[in-house]
Protein backbone atom coordinates (compact mmCIF):
# COMPACT_ATOMS: atom_id res chain seq x y z
CA UNK A 1 0.00 0.00 0.00
CA UNK A 2 1.49 3.30 -1.14
CA UNK A 3 1.35 6.40 1.06
CA UNK A 4 1.65 10.12 0.27
CA UNK A 5 5.32 9.88 1.28
CA UNK A 6 5.80 7.10 -1.28
CA UNK A 7 4.07 9.16 -3.94
CA UNK A 8 6.21 12.18 -3.11
CA UNK A 9 9.33 10.05 -3.58
CA UNK A 10 8.03 8.78 -6.93
CA UNK A 11 7.59 12.37 -8.13
CA UNK A 12 11.05 13.31 -6.86
CA UNK A 13 12.50 10.42 -8.84
CA UNK A 14 10.65 11.45 -12.01
CA UNK A 15 11.85 15.05 -11.70
CA UNK A 16 15.46 14.15 -10.87
CA UNK A 17 18.22 14.94 -13.37
CA UNK A 18 18.23 11.30 -14.48
CA UNK A 19 14.44 10.99 -14.26
CA UNK A 20 11.76 11.26 -16.94
CA UNK A 21 12.67 13.56 -19.87
CA UNK A 22 9.04 14.66 -20.32
CA UNK A 23 8.39 15.38 -16.65
CA UNK A 24 11.62 17.33 -16.23
CA UNK A 25 10.74 19.91 -18.89
CA UNK A 26 7.22 20.68 -17.65
CA UNK A 27 6.27 24.06 -16.20
CA UNK A 28 3.25 25.44 -14.38
CA UNK A 29 2.10 26.87 -17.72
CA UNK A 30 2.53 23.64 -19.69
CA UNK A 31 0.61 21.66 -17.05
CA UNK A 32 -2.44 23.96 -16.95
CA UNK A 33 -4.31 22.05 -19.64
CA UNK A 34 -3.82 18.74 -17.83
CA UNK A 35 -5.16 20.09 -14.53
CA UNK A 36 -8.28 21.33 -16.32
CA UNK A 37 -8.71 18.08 -18.26
CA UNK A 38 -8.34 15.91 -15.16
CA UNK A 39 -10.95 17.95 -13.26
CA UNK A 40 -13.43 17.49 -16.08
CA UNK A 41 -12.68 13.76 -16.18
CA UNK A 42 -13.59 13.56 -12.49
CA UNK A 43 -16.90 15.26 -13.32
CA UNK A 44 -17.46 12.78 -16.15
CA UNK A 45 -16.86 9.84 -13.80
CA UNK A 46 -19.33 11.34 -11.30
CA UNK A 47 -21.93 11.78 -14.04
CA UNK A 48 -21.41 8.16 -15.09
CA UNK A 49 -21.74 7.06 -11.44
CA UNK A 50 -18.45 5.19 -11.76
CA UNK A 51 -16.64 4.82 -8.40
CA UNK A 52 -13.72 3.14 -10.16
CA UNK A 53 -13.46 6.03 -12.58
CA UNK A 54 -13.74 8.59 -9.78
CA UNK A 55 -10.97 6.87 -7.83
CA UNK A 56 -8.67 6.88 -10.85
CA UNK A 57 -9.43 10.44 -11.95
CA UNK A 58 -9.10 11.86 -8.42
CA UNK A 59 -5.66 10.25 -8.39
CA UNK A 60 -4.84 12.11 -11.59
CA UNK A 61 -5.98 15.41 -10.02
CA UNK A 62 -3.77 14.64 -7.01
CA UNK A 63 -0.90 14.04 -9.41
CA UNK A 64 -1.35 17.53 -10.81
CA UNK A 65 -1.45 19.10 -7.33
CA UNK A 66 1.75 17.31 -6.31
CA UNK A 67 3.40 18.02 -9.67
CA UNK A 68 2.81 21.77 -9.34
CA UNK A 69 3.97 21.66 -5.72
CA UNK A 70 7.20 19.89 -6.68
CA UNK A 71 7.90 22.43 -9.42
CA UNK A 72 7.24 25.27 -6.97
CA UNK A 73 9.59 23.64 -4.46
CA UNK A 74 12.36 23.54 -7.07
CA UNK A 75 11.73 27.25 -7.71
CA UNK A 76 11.92 28.04 -3.99
CA UNK A 77 8.30 29.20 -3.87
CA UNK A 78 6.50 26.66 -1.65
CA UNK A 79 6.21 22.91 -1.19
CA UNK A 80 3.45 20.32 -0.81
CA UNK A 81 3.54 20.53 2.99
CA UNK A 82 2.75 24.24 2.75
CA UNK A 83 -0.14 23.48 0.42
CA UNK A 84 -1.56 21.04 2.99
CA UNK A 85 -0.89 23.46 5.86
CA UNK A 86 -2.62 26.29 4.00
CA UNK A 87 -5.77 24.38 3.13
CA UNK A 88 -5.94 22.85 6.62
CA UNK A 89 -5.80 26.30 8.20
CA UNK A 90 -8.44 27.55 5.77
CA UNK A 91 -10.83 24.72 6.68
CA UNK A 92 -10.43 25.41 10.40
CA UNK A 93 -10.69 29.20 10.06
CA UNK A 94 -13.77 29.04 7.82
CA UNK A 95 -15.63 26.54 10.01
CA UNK A 96 -15.78 28.38 13.34
CA UNK A 97 -19.10 26.62 14.03
CA UNK A 98 -17.14 23.36 14.19
CA UNK A 99 -13.70 24.33 15.51
CA UNK A 100 -14.55 27.40 17.61
CA UNK A 101 -17.52 29.22 19.12
CA UNK A 102 -19.21 30.21 15.88
CA UNK A 103 -22.78 29.35 14.99
CA UNK A 104 -24.25 27.93 11.77
CA UNK A 105 -27.23 25.59 11.89
CA UNK A 106 -28.02 25.41 8.17
CA UNK A 107 -26.00 25.01 4.96
CA UNK A 108 -26.98 28.55 3.92
CA UNK A 109 -25.63 29.96 7.19
CA UNK A 110 -22.38 28.07 6.62
CA UNK A 111 -22.00 29.62 3.17
CA UNK A 112 -22.81 33.09 4.49
CA UNK A 113 -20.16 32.76 7.20
CA UNK A 114 -17.68 31.37 4.66
CA UNK A 115 -18.14 34.39 2.39
CA UNK A 116 -17.79 36.86 5.27
CA UNK A 117 -14.64 35.20 6.59
CA UNK A 118 -13.15 35.04 3.08
CA UNK A 119 -13.94 38.72 2.56
CA UNK A 120 -11.95 39.59 5.69
CA UNK A 121 -9.07 37.24 4.81
CA UNK A 122 -8.71 38.69 1.32
CA UNK A 123 -9.14 42.28 2.54
CA UNK A 124 -11.90 43.02 0.04
CA UNK A 125 -12.88 46.67 0.45
CA UNK A 126 -15.93 46.77 -1.80
CA UNK A 127 -18.52 44.57 -3.49
CA UNK A 128 -16.67 45.19 -6.74
CA UNK A 129 -13.56 43.58 -5.22
CA UNK A 130 -15.63 40.47 -4.45
CA UNK A 131 -16.91 40.21 -8.03
CA UNK A 132 -13.47 40.89 -9.53
CA UNK A 133 -12.03 38.06 -7.44
CA UNK A 134 -13.97 35.52 -9.54
CA UNK A 135 -11.38 34.17 -12.04
CA UNK A 136 -11.87 35.34 -15.62
CA UNK A 137 -10.42 32.03 -16.86
CA UNK A 138 -13.48 30.07 -15.70
CA UNK A 139 -15.81 28.74 -18.42
CA UNK A 140 -18.09 31.61 -19.39
CA UNK A 141 -21.33 30.09 -18.07
CA UNK A 142 -19.70 29.03 -14.81
CA UNK A 143 -18.22 32.50 -14.28
CA UNK A 144 -21.54 34.19 -15.07
CA UNK A 145 -23.33 31.93 -12.57
CA UNK A 146 -20.81 32.79 -9.85
CA UNK A 147 -21.12 36.51 -10.64
CA UNK A 148 -24.92 36.40 -10.43
CA UNK A 149 -24.87 34.31 -7.22
CA UNK A 150 -22.35 36.61 -5.56
CA UNK A 151 -24.24 39.72 -6.64
CA UNK A 152 -27.50 38.28 -5.25
CA UNK A 153 -25.80 37.70 -1.89
CA UNK A 154 -24.18 41.12 -1.84
CA UNK A 155 -27.50 42.83 -2.65
CA UNK A 156 -29.43 40.36 -0.48
CA UNK A 157 -32.08 40.47 -3.19
CA UNK A 158 -32.78 38.13 -6.09
CA UNK A 159 -34.38 39.42 -9.25
CA UNK A 160 -37.98 38.53 -9.93
CA UNK A 161 -38.03 35.68 -12.50
CA UNK A 162 -40.87 37.42 -14.34
CA UNK A 163 -38.63 40.46 -14.87
CA UNK A 164 -35.82 38.24 -16.16
CA UNK A 165 -38.15 36.46 -18.57
CA UNK A 166 -39.47 39.84 -19.74
CA UNK A 167 -35.89 40.92 -20.43
CA UNK A 168 -35.29 37.75 -22.46
CA UNK A 169 -38.45 38.39 -24.49
CA UNK A 170 -37.31 41.95 -25.20
CA UNK A 171 -33.89 40.70 -26.34
CA UNK A 172 -35.52 38.09 -28.60
CA UNK A 173 -37.69 40.85 -30.11
CA UNK A 174 -34.55 42.86 -30.80
CA UNK A 175 -32.93 39.86 -32.48
CA UNK A 176 -36.05 39.19 -34.53
CA UNK A 177 -35.93 42.76 -35.83
CA UNK A 178 -32.19 42.92 -36.38
CA UNK A 179 -32.15 42.94 -40.19
CA UNK A 180 -30.42 46.32 -40.32
CA UNK A 181 -28.29 45.84 -37.18
CA UNK A 182 -24.55 45.21 -37.38
CA UNK A 183 -22.90 42.05 -36.04
CA UNK A 184 -21.45 43.86 -33.03
CA UNK A 185 -24.95 44.76 -31.83
CA UNK A 186 -26.21 41.22 -32.47
CA UNK A 187 -23.32 39.86 -30.39
CA UNK A 188 -24.37 42.23 -27.62
CA UNK A 189 -27.97 40.97 -27.79
CA UNK A 190 -26.84 37.34 -27.62
CA UNK A 191 -24.52 38.07 -24.71
CA UNK A 192 -27.39 39.76 -22.86
CA UNK A 193 -29.70 36.82 -23.55
CA UNK A 194 -27.14 34.29 -22.31
CA UNK A 195 -26.55 36.31 -19.15
CA UNK A 196 -30.29 36.63 -18.48
CA UNK A 197 -30.60 32.86 -18.99
CA UNK A 198 -27.90 32.37 -16.35
CA UNK A 199 -29.91 34.62 -14.03
CA UNK A 200 -33.07 32.53 -14.40
CA UNK A 201 -31.06 29.33 -13.89
CA UNK A 202 -29.51 30.75 -10.73
CA UNK A 203 -32.93 31.80 -9.42
CA UNK A 204 -34.09 28.18 -9.62
CA UNK A 205 -30.73 26.98 -8.16
CA UNK A 206 -29.87 25.17 -11.40
CA UNK A 207 -26.28 25.14 -12.64
CA UNK A 208 -26.37 26.47 -16.23
CA UNK A 209 -23.05 24.80 -17.12
CA UNK A 210 -24.39 21.35 -16.26
CA UNK A 211 -27.77 22.06 -17.84
CA UNK A 212 -26.17 22.99 -21.16
CA UNK A 213 -23.92 19.92 -21.00
CA UNK A 214 -26.96 17.68 -20.50
CA UNK A 215 -28.82 19.42 -23.33
CA UNK A 216 -25.82 18.92 -25.62
CA UNK A 217 -25.86 15.20 -24.85
CA UNK A 218 -29.57 15.08 -25.72
CA UNK A 219 -28.79 16.88 -28.99
CA UNK A 220 -26.19 14.24 -29.87
CA UNK A 221 -28.65 11.44 -29.06
CA UNK A 222 -31.42 12.97 -31.18
CA UNK A 223 -28.93 13.65 -34.00
CA UNK A 224 -27.93 9.97 -34.04
CA UNK A 225 -31.58 8.95 -34.28
CA UNK A 226 -32.07 11.22 -37.27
Amino acid sequence: MKSMDDFSEIMDRLLADDGCPWDRVQTHESLKRYLIEECYEVIDAIDKKSPEGMCEELGDVLLQVVFHSKLAEKEGLFDFDQVVEGVSKKMVDRHPHVFAEGKADTPDEVLTNWDEIKKKEKHYKSDKDVLESIPSCLPALMRAEKLVSKADKLNNNKQNPKDIIANIREILDNLENSDNVDNEKIEEYIGEMLFETVKISTFFKINPEFVLTNRSEKFITSFRRV
